[in-house]
This record gives C-alpha cells, sequence and structure tokens, in this order.
C-alpha cells in the first residue's frame, strides 16, 4: 500500500478517548454534509468508497497503477515522436507495432479521463458528476489526447503511395502533437519530489538527466530531419552530407544504418549544447545555420536551469524540499503520538494546500512596513468586513481596525472549525467558500444554517461570553478571515459604542434571528452587564478628573445621567472631588444637577462636604440645590463636630439655620451648649433666632447662660435685642410655648405617677 508510510497503527481504545481526538468524535455524531446545489456534481458524502457506479475516484490503487503504467508510455512516445519524424524512412516495422500498442493505450486513457472524479479547485471537493466530468476534460486535454493518437505517419504513407495530393508532407508536422504527452511526464515528477518516501536528490538529478537528454533527443532528430530536407543530389550541402570523420565519409549518409545515424546526431547535437568548442555542428546551408542559432541559443538558457537546479538542491533552498522538510517533521510528530488516520490526512491537507496555492501570505509581507501591511489588508478585506450583518451601522474607524488584524486562513472539507459547547477565542469571516452550522439541542432537535460570503462565526461566544451555541463544520474549501478574541477585545474597550452596536445587531437583524433565538437571553443578560460596566467607566474617568477620557465616553454614546449601584452620578463624583472642569462639561452635557443618591446626597450637597466652594458655586449658579433632609440633624451633628466649612456652605446655598433635629434643638442650641462662639457668629449672621425653643422649652440663649463663655452670652443678648427690635411679639409667644411645654410634662409626670 502506497500510503502505509504515512499510516500508524493505532488501536481504537487508545485514541478514541485521547483529547486530541475530540473533534473525529464530534464528526462522528454529527449528520452528513448536505449537498451544495450551487455547485454542480459537488458531493459531499465522500464514504462511499472509490468506485460510483461507473465513476472512479482519483485515489483508487488500480487507477493509480493505470496512471503509472500510462506515464511510461508518454515517456516513450515523448522520445519516439521526434526520432520517428525525423528518421521516417527506414523505421523497423516492430517499431510501427509497438507505436499502435501505445496509442491503444492512450485511447483507453481517454475513455478512463471521461470516468475519473476530480477535485474541484474551488471547493476542494470531489465532483462525481459525469457531465462536470466531461466538460471539464473537453476543455482542457480531449482534442490534444484525441489528436495524437491519430496514426499521423500511415495516413501520410497512405497519400504518399495511393494519393497524390500536394502539400501532403506537412501533414507529418501534426505528429508533434503527441509531444503534449511530455506534461503526464512532467506531473509524475512533480508529484515525485513531493513524495517524501522517495529521495528527495536522487528525484531532481534524475529529472535534471531526463531534461537534459531529451532536449539533445529532440535537437539531435531535428538536425537529421534538416538534413533530409534536401534532395540526395544536394546532400554535400548539409553538415552530415559533408561530414569526413578520418577516413570514414558520411557521403549517401541514407544508406547508412540507423543506428549510426542516430548516435552520430546525437553526439553531434550533445557536443554543441555543451560548447566545449570541439565537435560543434557546422552549418553548411541557411536552415541549418538559423537553427544552430535558435540551439545554442537554447542551450544557454538549459545551461542557467540546470545549474540553477543543481545550486538550489545543495543550499536546499527550493519551496518543495521545505515542503518535504516540514512534512516529514509533521509525520514523526504524528507518529510519536499516536494520532488516528483521519486527523493525519486533515494535517497532511492543509500542508499540501498551502504548498501547491501558496495559501498563506504571512511570509510574503513579513518584510513590509506594518504601515503598508495595514493598507493592503484595507484593500483585500474591508468590502467583506463591510458586508457582513453583525458590523452593520459601525463606525469606518472601528472597520478599519478590524481589518488590520485579520489574518487569513484555508480550511478543507468537513473540517470541524469550532465545536458546540468549546470556548470561542478566535472570531471568523467566511470570504470563499460555504459551511454548515450544526446545533444540537437539549431535546436533541438539530438545528442546521449555512454560512457563505459576508457571513461570521463566533461572535456570539466571543460577545456574550458564553460557549459556542453551535458547530461549524466546511462543506467546501473555505478561505476565512480570521480575528482573535484578545485583539478584538482590545479594540471594543476603545469603540465601546460600537461594541453596543454589535450587541443590537444580533438582537435585531434577521441574518442571527434563527441563531440567537435560544441564546437571546443570555444576549440580553450582556447588554445589562455592558450598561453597568460603561457607567462604572464614566463613573471612574469623573473620579479621576479624566477630562479627555470622560469626553471620548461620552462623544462614543455614553449616558452620562446612568447611575451606579448606590445611585451617583458623574457629577456626584466630580463635585466631590472638586474637578470644576469635569462639573461643567457634566452640566452642559445635560446631566441632573438635583439628582439625590442612595444616602440623600445631591451635588451641591457633595461639593458643600468636601469643602469645594469654586465648584458649590458653580453648581448653585446653575440651579442646583441642597436638597437636605433632616437638614436640622445634619446641620446639628455639623455643629458638634466643629464642621464650620460646612456650616458656611450649606447657609450659603440655602439651608435654614433655624432647622430642627428630632429634640426640636437648633444648630444655634448646639453651638451656645458647646459654647462654640465662632459657630454662633455664624449661625447668628445667617438669621438664627436666639428665642426658638427645643422640646424642653430651653432657648439658645438659655444653653449660653449654662455654658458659662461671656462672650458668647454677650453674642447671644445682643441677637435676642435685635431679634426683639424686629419681632417685638415674639418673646411673648417663647413665653407661651414654654408654659405650654412645662404643664405637658407635669401632666405626663403626674400620669406616670
Amino acid at each position: 500500500d502506497a500510503e502505509k508510510e504515512y499510516e500508524v497503527d493505532v488501536e481504537p481504545d487508545r485514541w478514541k478517548s485521547s483529547s486530541r481526538n475530540s473533534r473525529l468524535e464530534l464528526m462522528g455524531r454529527l449528520p452528513p454534509l448536505r449537498r451544495l446545489s450551487r455547485i454542480p456534481g459537488a458531493d459531499a458524502d465522500a464514504e462511499g468508497g472509490f468506485l460510483r457506479g461507473l465513476v472512479i475516484h482519483p485515489d483508487n490503487k488500480l487507477y493509480r497503477s493505470w496512471t503509472r503504467f500510462i506515464v511510461g508510455w508518454a515517456v516513450y512516445s515523448s522520445f519516439l515522436t521526434p526520432f520517428e519524424f525525423a528518421f521516417f524512412m527506414g523505421l523497423p516495422r516492430k517499431l510501427f507495432f509497438l507505436d499502435i500498442v501505445g496509442q491503444v493505450a492512450f485511447l483507453i486513457d481517454i475513455v478512463l479521463k471521461f470516468l475519473v472524479a476530480y477535485r474541484d479547485p474551488d471547493t476542494y471537493r470531489i465532483v462525481y458528476n459525469p457531465t462536470s466530468i466531461a466538460l471539464r476534460y473537453c476543455k482542457s486535454s480531449f482534442i490534444f489526447d484525441l489528436l495524437g493518437c491519430f496514426p499521423w505517419d500511415a495516413i501520410y504513407k497512405h497519400m504518399m503511395n495511393c494519393i497524390q495530393v500536394s502539400g501532403h508532407k506537412e501533414l507529418r508536422y501534426l505528429l508533434w502533437i503527441r509531444l503534449t504527452r511530455v506534461l503526464k511526464v512532467r506531473e509524475f515528477f512533480t508529484d515525485l519530489e513531493k513524495d517524501i518516501r522517495v529521495n528527495y536528490l536522487f528525484t531532481r538529478i534524475v529529472k535534471l538527466i531526463v531534461v537534459e537528454l531529451y532536449c539533445t533527443h529532440t535537437a539531435a532528430c531535428i538536425f537529421y530531419y534538416l538534413a533530409t530536407t534536401l534532395p540526395e543530389s544536394m546532400e554535400g550541402y548539409t553538415w552530415i552530407g559533408s561530414l569526413q570523420l578520418g577516413d570514414y565519409s558520411y557521403s549517401h549518409f541514407r544508406e547508412i544504418d540507423l543506428a549510426t545515424r542516430y548516435v552520430t546526431s546525437m553526439y553531434f547535437a550533445v557536443v554543441t549544447m555543451t560548447t566545449v568548442g570541439y565537435g560543434d555542428i557546422h552549418a553548411v546551408n541557411v536552415r541549418e545555420m538559423i537553427f544552430v542559432m535558435i540551439y545554442v541559443s537554447f542551450d544557454m538558457v538549459l545551461g542557467a536551469y540546470l545549474i540553477g537546479n543543481m545550486t538550489a538542491m545543495i543550499v536546499k533552498g527550493s519551496a518543495t524540499e521545505r515542503f518535504r522538510d516540514k512534512m516529514k517533521e509533521v509525520i514523526r510528530y504524528m507518529n510519536r503520538n499516536r494520532l488516528g488516520k483521519d486527523i493525519r490526512e486533515q494535517i497532511k491537507g492543509h500542508l499540501r494546500l498551502q504548498y501547491e496555492s501558496s495559501c498563506t501570505e504571512a511570509s510574503v509581507l513579513r518584510d513590509i512596513p506594518v504601515s503598508i501591511r495595514a493598507k493592503i489588508s484595507q484593500t483585500l478585506y474591508m468590502p467583506y468586513i463591510e458586508k457582513t450583518p453583525l458590523f452593520k451601522g459601525c463606525s469606518e474607524e472601528f472597520l478599519q481596525q478590524i481589518v488590520i488584524r485579520l489574518q487569513e486562513e484555508f480550511f478543507l472539507p468537513e473540517e470541524v472549525i469550532l465545536e458546540q459547547g468549546s470556548a470561542v477565542d478566535q472570531l471568523y469571516f467566511v470570504c470563499q467558500g460555504a459551511l454548515e452550522g450544526v446545533g444540537i439541542g437539549e431535546d436533541g432537535q438539530e438545528t442546521i444554517l449555512m454560512l457563505e460570503q459576508g457571513n461570521s462565526f463566533g461572535e456570539i461566544a466571543i460577545l456574550c461570553n458564553i460557549p459556542q451555541p453551535y458547530t461549524v463544520r466546511v462543506c467546501e474549501l473555505c478561505r476565512l478571515l480570521r480575528l482573535d478574541k484578545e485583539s478584538f477585545a482590545h479594540i471594543l474597550e476603545i469603540y465601546f459604542a460600537d461594541g453596543r452596536k454589535l450587541l443590537s445587531n444580533l438582537t435585531e437583524s434577521n441574518e442571527y434571528g434563527k441563531r440567537v433565538k435560544h441564546v437571546e437571553s443570555d444576549i440580553t443578560f450582556h447588554i445589562g452587564k455592558q450598561e453597568e460596566e460603561l457607567t462604572l467607566r464614566v463613573n471612574n474617568a469623573a473620579f479621576y478628573g479624566d477630562l479627555h477620557q470622560l469626553t471620548g465616553l461620552i462623544r462614543a454614546g455614553a449616558n452620562p445621567k446612568n447611575t451606579d449601584y448606590d445611585g451617583r452620578s458623574p457629577l456626584h463624583l466630580a463635585a466631590s472631588k472638586g474637578y470644576e472642569d469635569v462639573v461643567h462639561f457634566l452640566i452642559h452635557e445635560g446631566t441632573d444637577i438635583n439628582l439625590t443618591d442612595k444616602f440623600g446626597n445631591t451635588p451641591l450637597l457633595e461639593a458643600v462636604k468636601q469643602g469645594h466652594e469654586r465648584v458649590a458655586t458653580l453648581l448653585f449658579s446653575k440651579g442646583a440645590k441642597l436638597n437636605l433632609e433632616n437638614a436640622g440633624s445634619h446641620l446639628c451633628i455639623a455643629v458638634s463636630k466643629g464642621d464650620s466649612d460646612f456650616i458656611r456652605g450649606a447657609l450659603a446655598y440655602g439651608s435654614d439655620p433655624d432647622s430642627k433635629d428630632y429634640d426640636h434643638r437648633t444648630p444655634l442650641h448646639i453651638a451656645a451648649a458647646e459654647g462654640f462662639y465662632i459657630m454662633a457668629k455664624l449661625l447668628v449672621d445667617a438669621g438664627a433666632s436666639v428665642l426658638a425653643t427645643d422640646r424642653r422649652g430651653t432657648t439658645p440663649l438659655d444653653e449660653g447662660h449654662k455654658s458659662g463663655s461671656k462672650p458668647l452670652i454677650m453674642l447671644l443678648e445682643q441677637a435676642k435685642a435685635d431679634e426683639l427690635s424686629k419681632f417685638p411679639t415674639r418673646g411673648e409667644e417663647v413665653r407661651g410655648k414654654y408654659r405650654s411645654s412645662h404643664l405637658c410634662e407635669n401632666h405626663v409626670h403626674i400620669v406616670h405617677l
């Protein structure tokens, strides 16, 4: 078996449990691939054997043996055709019968070509449709193969002997059509060079020897043919007819035996090709001069080709040799890890695909500057990205950042790219080809969707941070653009507004309706989570006074009116930190300046608490209010702590100096009781009443007398006089309230007794 060199006998129990083969196990559970109607003759099911009816698989062992047999006949025919054309007269009869056998073999090969399936170059799938096979062959080499099988020499002899037709000599030139069979030999050597079981140096040397022999053989035949174009009476005007080697003369050369004539022609062709300067053919007539010039010029090119190939073999610089070395390393790795047959074929298929079609461009563009590579990527990939429904409505800058980070990859049919339930770290976009998405729900129901050019996959798992919801499998050779999750996340951090648009496209686009139906709740949850994270980023920028970042976030779509888990807006945080420029910007953006958080604080109150007078003045000028709940308690506590800045600010921005706490005490009661002259002065200057009574009927003046502070008593007495001068009846009101309060207390005391 020709493939045994590549295969390893592995017990199923040993590798089926291996994690390396989870992808293969999944392929066994998935339904068979669908036939794509837009690709005529592309049969997706490749498990039906090598022979399907009358159509032969190209890897059929018998057919591969037949191709080697035909290569042998192609070598024979390629060498015989020039020889038969030049030495037509006097050829042995056995060569004629051998030629007939060869033509019959080539006729059989023509028939087989109509029955052999082929690999579609676009989809990389085997095509079994007989009509497609026939059309492909007819458009390629069928005409040349058929004309090459015609017995042109027999036709020429018949016309020359039986029919008098002028110009019949030109008919023999059709014999050269058979040289198209050289292509079969070239294909054979190409495959042999890629076969790592055959020594590469040996293959190249044999190939170069065959090329050199064939060129000199053909030239020798043409040299002799040119001599036969002149009549026998003019043989002296030919290179061979005028040839004299020692005492041996080649006059009447047509009568010399065939072997001598051929060896002589071959000798002079080889010597002329090597251009050693001795034994070269000396042209005698114009025809020979022209051909010698052409031949010598061709020899220069051929010599350069041979030397170049020898140099490449020495330095090991050819792409084929690099491919062979890479294949050897991969096969050694697969043997060491005892990988299964299917995954081995996938790996080797990828290596062959990269070698044959030069799919990877990274090495080509490696030495080009990054800026130029970015422009190349934009030119090549932007049309595909713009058509993707996922990016509908996104900014041009965002798309450009996506494009320059894309990597191009190719995948062969039947390969699983993403598995259902796996963690996804790559986002893919389809440029060419077709894929199949298969989702198997908890109820066992199968969901199938087709992914073609313009579609993407992996985005749901990445954006929503969930396992892959469905399996993606290649239906035909695919050219995909890959974006890794890390780069994608980095771009979304900068262009977060576009990230919100992506999530909207997932839920609103008709393209994603079927795919997101069973994960819609996850998407909704992720949208809410993203909004919370965005709000935290805005608040964080406001907290640190980063106006540039804050401006960028809001310009990109963030809402400055949103609050965090404590009900705080960016304005609360900026005001508490005293960032005047940030506060001014947020006010301009329409942030609610009187919004109260969970603790009852407004932005103005935050500024007052932290003593940021300029910010507080700015907020107050824009209509901000303190909105102090239980203002008396707040002011009384501030007085007891000696927080004169808060008292001054609160009074300046609208707080009532006579606000009372739960015990009906005013801030002036606390200041007088503690003997805080400065606090009392602030409150008195703000209009606080010295005659206000608490629950026990005590006034601030009474508290001042108890403290014993003479300056404080004088301040309060003067304030009392001023207050009574303005409100003469307030003294009687205070005494009335005191009596009522005192009587109530006595009544309560009696009841308790």
